[in-house]
């Protein structure tokens, strides 16, 4: 595949496992600005360079498609998540076949998961970059600078270019289980809330809030309990948007997100953090709150379907309280039971985050092609899963798979429910591990992923072509 912008081809080459750039060129001042080797070629010039941010900003320079995109003004959204940089081409792909009228968030990973894989913000969009040159991609991209709990990961954001800051203050939310009183919201810092107790109360107090299926009336126990949960937690959002927003020399948009808790948002809960970030001055497009249980890594929904119906549908009528904002699923992979549902509970006011699942698909190959490596990562990711699972919700026992993989059906076993979390979440201890001989796993992955790159793109083509089918918008009627 190549992609042409005025008189410049760009395409990538692939010689085994090592990929270049090649750019062919009417005159040789068009490639000035790229490095490698140039030589006359007939009628023009071509030059053949590494994959270098160097080369990933000339690209970036001459082919406007290749810069990001905000993507709020969009009906649908879905962003996947690329661990080993590899993946990009096959997710262009799905979306080219199977995900027509959803915008594609193709740079996209969490300061966790960058920090985990020794990653930098930078790496992640160029590895986008020239996978969107591989695909032949022309439409367009976002890029989320995911689950941001700090002003340097947002500074490393906005260097890369990216254009979508998801703004992560979850740890500042707090445990209520065990009751709140008028105490506990005397303690907020008030000054950095621009508020007092007494404001708080008379804003909320006997309201009656519509969510769409039924009303709600707001009572003191629930502002208390809201404030004390949350009222930290906007003070942080707060600090992290005018961070992004008073540094940003580029547009950006803004996603909050309190979904990696333990506790669930109430529908009142997220009409305060709503109503409370928009008094401060802030503006988003997307908002993910803490849904029912049920989401879980590289699963389907395990909860209540219809309880989550119910909860989506008051999330969607909350936003368009306050101009109609995103419902943002995130642990979004593999849950294709449930994307009909969420398609329609929000009017498609939807975005879908998926990450991991990707990932699985470059291990898919792995099993297939080195069955040695595979084990070796199957080895480290069950070891690490114990501690490695803390940080995500997760239901697998390691102990329901198998320790030595002889005679496994390999592909079977990363099918399974208990293996296929188990190797989700123990992505970073196995890429950052050595295989028997001392070996990097991480880089023999990449090997032997970007040799059998063809199969690799039909493997995510599919598999992500089946997360994004639900979400294509409706035709229109004639």
């Amino acid at each position: 595949m190549t992609l042409h912008h005025d008189s410049l081809t760009a395409s990538i080459e692939y010689d085994g496992s090592a990929r270049s750039l090649r750019l062919d060129a009417a005159s040789a001042d068009a490639l000035a600005a790229f490095e490698g080797t140039a030589s006359a070629a007939g009628d023009g010039h071509v030059l053949t360079g590494p994959l270098t941010t160097a080369n990933a900003r000339a690209l970036q320079a001459a082919f406007p498609v290749l810069r990001p995109q905000l993507i709020g003004g969009h009906r649908t959204s879905v962003g996947t998540g690329d661990r080993t940089g590899l993946a990009t081409p096959g997710q262009a792909r799905a979306f080219a076949e199977q995900g027509v009228g959803v915008m594609p968030v193709l740079a996209q990973q969490s300061i966790r998961e960058m920090d985990r894989l020794g990653r930098s913000a930078r790496s992640v969009m160029d590895d986008a970059v020239f996978g969107l040159v591989e695909a032949g991609w022309d439409r367009g991209f976002g890029a989320d600078c995911d689950h941001i709990k700090s002003t340097e990961g947002i500074d490393r954001g906005l260097e890369a270019g990216f254009v979508m800051f998801t703004l992560d203050p979850g740890d500042l939310v707090a445990d209520v289980t065990a009751g709140v009183t008028e105490a506990d919201a005397e303690g907020l810092p008030w000054d950095q809330l621009e508020d007092t107790l007494a404001d708080l109360k008379a804003r909320y107090v006997g309201m009656t809030l519509d969510v769409g299926h039924s009303q709600i009336e707001v009572t003191e126990q629930d502002v208390l309990t809201a404030a004390v949960k949350y009222g930290r937690a906007v003070v942080e959002s707060m600090r992290l948007y005018r961070h992004v927003t008073e540094n940003a020399r580029h547009e950006v948009e803004i996603e909050f997100a309190v979904d990696e808790t333990t506790w669930l948002t109430t529908f009142f809960e997220h009409f305060y953090m709503a109503s409370e970030l928009k008094r401060l001055g802030a503006s988003w497009f997307s908002f993910a709150p803490r849904y029912v249980d049920g989401f879980e890594k590289g699963l389907d929904f395990l909860g209540d379907v219809e309880e989550l119906r119910t909860n989506l549908e008051a999330h969607h009528a909350i936003s368009n309280q306050f101009g109609g904002y995103k419902i943002s699923l995130h642990s979004g992979s593999d849950k294709f039971s449930i994307y009909p549902l969420c398609v329609e509970a929000t009017q498609g006011l939807v975005h879908l985050k998926t990450s991991g699942t990707s990932y699985l698909c470059g291990v898919e190959i792995v099993a297939a092609q080195d069955p040695e490596l595979f084990s070796a990562i199957w080895d480290i990711s069950r070891a690490s899963y114990v501690k490695a699972r803390a940080s995500y919700q997760v239901s697998a026992h390691e102990d329901r798979t198998p320790t030595s993989l002889e005679g496994v059906d390999l592909p079977e076993l990363i099918r399974s429910a208990d293996a296929r979390q188990i190797l989700h979440v123990g992505y970073g201890d196995s890429l950052n591990g050595t295989d028997a001989s001392g070996a990097s796993i991480h880089d023999r992955f990449l090997d032997v992923v970007a040799a059998h790159q063809a199969s690799h793109t039909e493997v995510l083509a599919a598999h992500i072509g089946r997360h994004l089918a639900p979400f294509r918008p409706a035709p229109a009627q004639g």
